[in-house]
């Protein structure tokens, strides 16, 4: 087998259980976040306002396992029991454990852990009239809002912290990759991507066009071909348990062809 590391994009302090995995495939992990997370020290009024009327939604849905985390303290602080009659929303298996780890019972659209996804389970299909909570971080994209807006639904967004690009010196990046003889970057998201190509130069990223990334739906995987790059393999989703899926097919073709 092709010996090569593969680079993990998760934020700090979250890719440590992927790269276990990582490794007990014989192959080296490399950590390389390209996220950066921030907690809101004080919430505005108007945030505030919407934990204080959280009975007042019919549906709530959190689109990531890092909006439960950062949400969970302030909504704990202002409800120590949770109003009924709710309905409770997972993007993913990963955010639904964390949910139920406060005694809640999300719904989650299976396999397909994104926006579109959870647009196809039956509560939202005919949202008209109903109120919506959406838990994220700040950024990223509107599809999940602009959808249910367009299907009737009265919708507020709970920002519960920040998101940034992180900084890296000039060819930081390009080098790590290099150094480490990184065949395969694990992407877990389509912000992930954007901030991992703005961290190459276009002739760094031309010479990396031999490195396989592995992507967390088609939609971002376009965006990695619009920029040059030929290797994509698309994961079910971007859980840990669909990358290591999507890794083990690279793995199978290295094997293959050695």
């Amino acid at each position: 087998m092709v010996a090569k590391a593969v680079l993990i994009t998760r934020p700090e302090g979250q890719g440590a259980a992927l790269g276990k995995a990582v490794e007990a495939l014989g192959l080296e992990a490399v950590y390389q976040p390209v996220i950066e997370l921030e907690p809101y020290a004080e919430l505005p009024a108007e945030q505030h306002s919407l934990i204080q009327d959280l009975d007042y939604y019919q549906h709530i849905i959190f689109v990531s396992s890092n909006a439960v985390r950062f949400a969970m303290p302030w909504l704990e602080n202002q409800w120590p029991q949770w109003p009924v009659g709710i309905n409770w929303y997972a993007v993913g298996s990963g955010t639904a454990r964390e949910l139920k780890r406060y005694g809640l019972e999300p719904l989650t659209p299976g396999i397909e852990m994104t926006s579109e996804g959870l647009l196809k389970l039956a509560p939202l299909s005919e949202p008209q009239g109903d109120r919506v909570l959406i838990v994220k971080g700040d950024g990223g994209r509107e599809f999940l809002r602009e959808t249910l807006e367009q299907r009737g639904a009265q919708v507020d967004r709970f920002f519960c912290y920040r998101r940034k690009a992180v900084q890296l010196p000039p060819q930081g990046l390009a080098n790590l990759l290099d150094r480490a003889q990184v065949g395969v970057v694990l992407i877990s998201s389509g912000e992930g991507l954007g901030n991992f190509l703005a961290l190459l130069s276009p002739a760094e990223t031309t010479k990396l066009w031999a490195v396989t990334l592995v992507l967390p739906s088609q939609r971002v995987a376009a965006v990695a071909q619009e920029a040059g790059f030929k290797h994509l393999i698309v994961a079910d989703n971007a859980s840990d348990e669909a990358m290591l899926r999507a890794l083990k097919q690279w793995q199978n073709t290295q094997e293959t062809f050695e």
